[in-house]
């Protein structure tokens, strides 16, 4: 074990021997890195700890109760990765980083029937505090690590929205860049292009690949382990600087990328592409490109 590992093991013993003390908190366990056997945590990895309680609400609102654990630099709110709950993240001494999810008791019954939390315990959980033992048995009839959750390939509608979608925002962000919109535009081909077309699609073509039971993890964990390596390497010159010259350089090579991947992967699944009207825009970005000049370039 490893002084940052023992460092966040202290910090749960911590957490449980409060967590006993106050009469609200039920039951808490940990997923992610910390609990699973596959993939397991490393000196770099966080701490994801959820919390089942009658006062939710409160550990939101407040902080004051991580006064009861350790020393902390910081902490704030953010969304949960599933759902549309609140976490706490807290940034402890030694640079422990630890998102706190506390959840109404009243939710452990429900929690077999949420895809989102079969996904995420489906990898480990490691049950550290449960005063009833509902969650316990909750728990015993959820897939775990050992039990790899399916996943169902689109419907053609579906993928048909996902690369409608991609063009046109090639479209939309060759616009920003010939207004001076560089700020906008590096958003789009960095973030909303990766994460909501190319991702998605880069997933599909896997499992479309290798099979609907492949293991594509989530959010684009370990991508470049599972992802086919032509994916993997295209993705080197796809992401551009805050740049107009550079931002061209990143929408080709995004536009590059999906060009193959999204026919590969049309084909294996059988569906129609829309090869035509793909063509029109990547003529329109190419002439909007060609045609720029210093008057509307920053």
């Amino acid at each position: 074990m490893t002084a940052i590992t023992a460092a966040y093991e202290d910090l749960i013993q911590r957490f449980v021997a409060w967590a006993e003390t106050v009469d609200d908190i039920r039951a808490a366990v940990i997923i992610g890195s910390r609990a699973r056997t596959e993939r397991p945590a490393d000196d770099w990895s966080d701490l994801d700890l959820i919390f089942f309680t009658a006062r939710s609400e409160r550990y939101i609102t407040s902080a004051d109760w991580l006064n009861h654990l350790t020393p902390y630099w910081l902490t704030f709110l953010e969304r949960t990765a599933t759902g549309d709950g609140q976490e706490r993240r807290v940034l402890f001494d030694g640079a422990l980083d630890v998102d706190f999810v506390p959840v109404p008791v009243e939710a452990i019954p429900m929690l077999p029937q949420d895809h989102e939390v079969q996904s995420m315990v489906g990898r480990g959980v490691r049950v550290i505090m449960d005063k009833d033992g509902a969650l316990t048995e909750v728990l015993r009839h959820m897939p775990l690590s050992t039990e790899r959750l399916s996943s169902q390939p689109p419907d053609e509608t579906t993928f048909l929205n996902l690369v409608s979608d991609f063009w046109y925002h090639t479209v939309w962000t060759a616009k920003k860049l010939r207004r001076g919109e560089w700020w906008t535009a590096l958003g789009c081909v960095d973030s909303y292009l990766k994460w909501q077309c190319v991702l998605p699609m880069i997933e599909w073509h896997a499992r479309a690949t290798h099979g609907w039971n492949y293991d594509t993890w989530m959010r684009g964990r370990f991508l470049e382990q599972w992802a086919d390596p032509r994916a993997v390497e295209g993705l080197r010159s796809a992401f551009g600087h805050y740049d107009s010259d550079d931002l061209w350089r990143a929408l080709f090579g995004t536009m590059d990328l999906f060009s193959w991947l999204a026919p590969e992967t049309a084909s294996n699944l059988g569906y129609p592409y829309p090869s035509e009207a793909v063509q029109q825009a990547v003529a329109w970005v190419k002439t909007c490109f060609e045609e720029r000049d210093s008057y509307d370039e920053r």
